[in-house]
């Protein structure tokens, strides 16, 4: 090697023969690499110093008969074989009680072989870039098979500390120029952002922390790298380059299990604070928001757009991370950009046309930005969408009456108030059909983000107007027609809550038949979300001290609901049931009733497990990671998007009319209904006049047991 490192070439005047054999020489000596590579490190080290050297030396001449890709693809796997070396030299140290200065003098060799290739790799890119587009895969694969291994990747090999602050600092910081010098090489724009790229489970967190490093180079580029980068692109009739905002929100996405365990990643340091570790969801939110703070004005187009297509995704945590970014951007921003986004989404969601995941979205991120509009662009949004108009209640029912200055919230509380008020009186005297209930459930929202916003402004006047429309609404509902119908499920569900709201001075009456009625409806199973709103109701109660006189009549039940809902296996209503009955059980003055909810002993292992804060299962850190792995290999399934069709035929639409038919007996069910109608008559006002005695309670649990199983004889 000293003696063909002696060789001079000129490139005016040496003939094709000797280009010839100085590529020959140096592919044979890349075929010999890959044979001594575990024999003697010093030669192998030194072999590829001078096949590097070579190639450079003769560069002008020789770089269009060099196999780049040969010797890209030998040097990538010497650097992946050497730090898997290095990374089980550290696993073994880290496992073994007492330190052995062989193993550390080999680990601190192989660590310094592993720099050695690397800045290699990084000397023969930046002199050879240009015909390195075929090889832009193997480095992107390097990158990611680098990082998989490496905390806190899930699928990294466990290494103490200090030994991955050594790793780091001599190896990995090399990567970094890496990417510097890729940054402007489209081919490898186009492998990085490809929208058919494919990645397993243990390369989709290195591919995200990939997007998040080539996102903060971005600002220090021209604006046409930052162009390219930020644009999608039709690069053939078969590939697409997707833009970066929307690779990081797909990438983001597909890191659940990162996510919920989470794993911790090095902070950002400030000054005069130390350094904390933070999780996926804050390393990618901070800078994401320093992006977005260097964005090139041309390009706020494609900002809104991925914006705007994550905050509507099907995943929550990914668009909970577009919301906290756009949130940034309206506090950054000026007031006029602010502003022009509050009207975009407000006009979105008046077009919504159904009940869809993306409403709720959308719902959620208006309420946060109409916090950060100035108070004279709140008026011209009040101008704009005037609360005086029935059409614009789906609007306020998504806006937090808190964030309007005083006299603004009571304008604005005072007509949202007299306008759904208004409509419910009109639903009541017209003909009260199913298909009429969705203009109905509309307008309760309103009223009911009023009664949970409006404060102060929702005076004693306006309560009296909302409690007695929801009380003569209450008293058109139907049991068979809240297990059946969904709309009726909807207007059952917002009502209890507007019930719950109005607790302290909602008549005994009212509260027996919620109560007796929630009870009859548990045990038909009603969907989740009615359940969710039964839960609103229950913890209401534990503010309201109960008379004696119905307390026979409210608390049986009230254990009964309870019982049910705590034994539900769903983990949604679980968590649910368990927050309403400890807020229940604190608050209430009827202690005698918590013991009787816990029906099992399953049930107060799980209630007591909830008040102290401890998981139901022990499990190792090491346990809870491999769960998560293999949960992600497992269950990961994107989320069926919701079309603007299928949102037109929501589920909530009432049922199709069956065509009547004449039954026999017809008039025997009538008369046998009214006998039925007019003892439960007979019945109450008995009870109006007096008390019950003990054996009545026990006979009617009978008789609906009796009605129960009639109504399984009808479905």
């Amino acid at each position: 090697m000293e003696l063909l490192d002696m060789v001079c070439m000129d490139p005016l005047v040496d003939e094709n023969d000797d280009i010839l054999n100085m590529v020959i020489v140096i592919h044979s000596l890349l075929d010999i690499c890959s044979v001594i590579s575990n024999m003697d490190h010093a030669f192998h080290a030194n072999t590829w110093k001078f096949i590097i050297k070579q190639s450079l030396k003769h560069q002008s001449i020789i770089k269009s008969q060099l196999k780049h890709k040969d010797i890209i693809t030998s040097l990538c796997e010497d650097i992946l074989f050497s730090f898997h070396s290095c990374l089980q030299l550290a696993e073994q140290m880290s496992q073994s009680d007492a330190q052995d200065n062989a193993d550390y003098r080999l680990f601190q060799k192989t660590l310094k072989l592993c720099r050695f290739f690397a800045n290699s790799l990084l000397h023969y890119t930046k002199e050879f870039l240009p015909l390195l587009s075929d090889c832009c895969c193997t480095l992107h694969q390097l990158y990611l098979q680098i990082h998989s291994k490496f905390p806190p990747s899930l699928y990294a090999t466990r290494i103490s500390k200090a030994y991955q602050e050594e790793i780091a600092g001599a190896f990995l910081v090399t990567l970094d120029p890496l990417i510097s010098q890729l940054l402007t090489f489209q081919p490898f724009m186009q492998v990085v952002l490809d929208s058919k790229l494919d990645l397993p489970c243990e390369l989709q967190f290195p591919q995200c922390l990939l997007l998040v490093v080539v996102m903060d180079k971005l600002p220090s580029q021209p604006e046409e790298v930052q162009t390219l980068w930020c644009t999608e692109s039709q690069v053939s009739e078969t590939t697409t380059r997707i833009s970066l905002l929307k690779a990081i929100f797909y990438s983001f996405e597909q890191c659940s299990g990162e996510l919920s365990l989470p794993v911790h990643l090095q902070g950002v340091k400030s000054k005069g604070q130390t350094e904390v570790a933070v999780t996926l969801y804050q390393h990618v939110c901070v800078h994401l928001c320093t992006f977005i703070t260097s964005f090139h004005p041309s390009l706020f187009a494609e900002l809104d757009a991925a914006l705007l297509d994550a905050v509507l995704s099907a995943n929550m945590i990914t668009s909970l991370l577009a919301m906290d970014a756009w949130c940034f951007l309206a506090r950054y921003g000026t007031a006029e950009l602010c502003t022009h986004h509050v009207t975009l989404v407000a006009q979105l969601i008046k077009s919504c046309p159904g009940e869809c995941y993306q409403l709720i979205n959308l719902s959620i991120l208006l309420k946060r930005l109409f916090f950060f509009m100035a108070p004279l662009h709140q008026l011209e949004f009040i101008q704009k969408f005037s609360p005086k108009e029935a059409e614009n209640l789906p609007v306020w029912q998504h806006i937090s009456f808190q964030a309007l200055p005083a006299e603004l919230r009571k304008q604005t509380v005072h007509e949202v108030t007299t306008v759904g008020t208004a409509e419910c009186r009109k639903w009541l005297s017209s003909s009260r059909t199913l298909g009429e209930l969705e203009s109905l459930n509309t307008v309760l929202p309103a009223l009911l983000a009023i009664c949970n916003s409006a404060g102060e402004a929702l005076d004693t006047e306006k309560q009296t107007a909302i409690m007695e429309v929801v009380s003569q609404l209450w008293a058109f509902l139907n049991i068979k027609q809240v297990a059946d119908q969904p709309y009726v499920q909807q207007t059952f569900s917002l009502l209890l809550t507007l019930l719950g709201f109005f607790i302290q001075t909602l008549d005994p009456k009212m509260i027996i038949q919620v109560v007796t009625l929630q009870t009859s409806l548990l045990k038909l199973e009603p969907p989740d979300y009615v359940r969710l709103a039964m839960l609103d109701f229950l913890s209401s109660l534990g503010k309201l001290f109960i008379p004696e006189a119905i307390q026979d009549r409210i608390l049986p039940n009230l254990s009964c609901i309870f019982a049910l809902l705590l034994a539900d296996r769903s983990w949604l209503l679980e968590q649910h049931t368990l927050e309403a009955f400890t807020q229940f059980a604190e608050g209430t003055n009827h202690e005698e009733i918590v013991p009787q909810c816990l029906s099992s002993e399953e049930t107060k292992n799980k209630v007591v497990s909830f008040l102290e804060k401890t998981g139901f299962v022990d499990e190792t850190e090491s346990a809870k990671v491999e769960r998560v792995k293999q949960e992600k290999d497992t269950f990961w399934e994107p989320f069926a998007n919701v079309t603007v069709e299928e949102a037109k035929r929501s589920s909530l639409q009432p049922y199709a009319k069956k065509a009547r038919h004449e039954f026999p007996w017809e008039e025997e069910y009538r008369s046998a209904l009214h006998t039925i109608a007019g003892a439960l008559e007979a019945t109450e006002s008995l009870l109006q006049k007096g008390p019950a005695p003990a054996w009545l309670l026990m006979e009617m649990e009978v008789l609906q047991e009796r009605m129960d199983k009639l109504k399984r004889y009808i479905l």
